[in-house]
């Protein structure tokens, strides 16, 4: 047993547990600074997130490329939470370009964002119109209205340099290495540049001579991103048309392969339609 004359009186056991008390709150409230300190480091640490908008991202590349330009881009938008899928246009076509972009939006499962670069705006130009499209991106990107004569109201802005580069053969066109890896990927590193030239899809002839029936961008949200040092597409002719559409726009200085050389500007432009 305890002697008696050990046991606290009263009011000692009292400052006692009060003590103790106080020890303990203290302890907990380092303990709940050291998790809000690292609550605070891992929520600094991650992506930026597409939020609870739309969850899937469509992407259609341009002539002279294939859906592997968009890699870059992919991967960011993948670590936002955004399912993300490539098409690979056949280049042979409008019609067909449209046909491999809607079977990809056919597996969607739930509303996109579609996005495309140069060529690739014709199509989602045509394609946008799909149920489950809710926004639309264009990254120095063809836009045009419906019917119309998209070749014509280019000749109104300054001739673009890759233009003269083009070496056709069987039916089909393609750029040569010279005009792809200075005037299509100018601000690409060579080597990779190289790599891009060699994979680069050959475009029919008559590709560019087909009229959209639709202009999606008339009833959906639509962003743009200008390449100010383009020499594909004109950057002014780049302007005109975000303009026209009433695009959220943005510029930057790269060249038409902004995808590439500009992966994280583009990619918070998608995942801003998205969210």
């Amino acid at each position: 047993m305890t002697p008696i004359d050990t046991i606290p009186a009263p009011g000692q056991a009292t400052d006692g547990i009060r003590a103790s008390r106080r020890g303990f709150g203290l302890a907990l409230a380092g303990l709940s600074g050291l998790l809000a300190l690292d609550a605070g480091t891992a929520h600094a640490a991650r992506p930026a997130s597409a939020g609870h908008g739309i969850k899937n991202a469509v992407l259609v590349h341009g002539a002279y490329a294939d859906g592997s330009c968009w890699s870059d881009v992919i991967g960011r938008l993948q670590r936002a939470g955004l399912n993300a899928t490539a098409v690979q246009n056949p280049l042979t076509s409008l019609a067909d370009d449209v046909a491999a972009t809607r079977r990809i939006l056919d597996l969607q499962d739930g509303p996109t964002v579609l996005v495309a670069h140069s060529w690739g705006g014709t199509v989602i130009s045509e394609a946008g119109v799909h149920p489950k499209v809710a926004s639309l991106v264009y990254v120095a990107a063809r836009a045009p209205d419906a019917g119309e004569d998209f070749a014509s109201l280019a000749a109104r802005y300054p001739k673009p340099p890759a233009s003269a580069g083009l070496v056709h053969a069987g039916g089909f066109a393609q750029l040569s290495e010279a005009a792809f890896l200075e005037d299509f990927a100018g601000d690409i590193e060579p080597a990779r540049a190289r790599v891009l030239y060699a994979c680069q899809g050959r475009i029919a002839d008559t590709l560019f001579d087909a009229r959209t029936t639709e202009a999606a961008w008339h009833s959906k949200p639509s962003w743009y991103a200008v390449s100010t040092n383009d020499r594909t597409i004109s950057p002014e002719f780049e302007r005109f048309l975000a303009a026209r559409m009433k695009a959220k726009t943005i510029e930057l200085r790269a060249s038409h392969l902004s995808l590439i050389s500009h992966a994280r500007e583009v990619s918070d432009l998608i995942i801003e339609a998205a969210a």
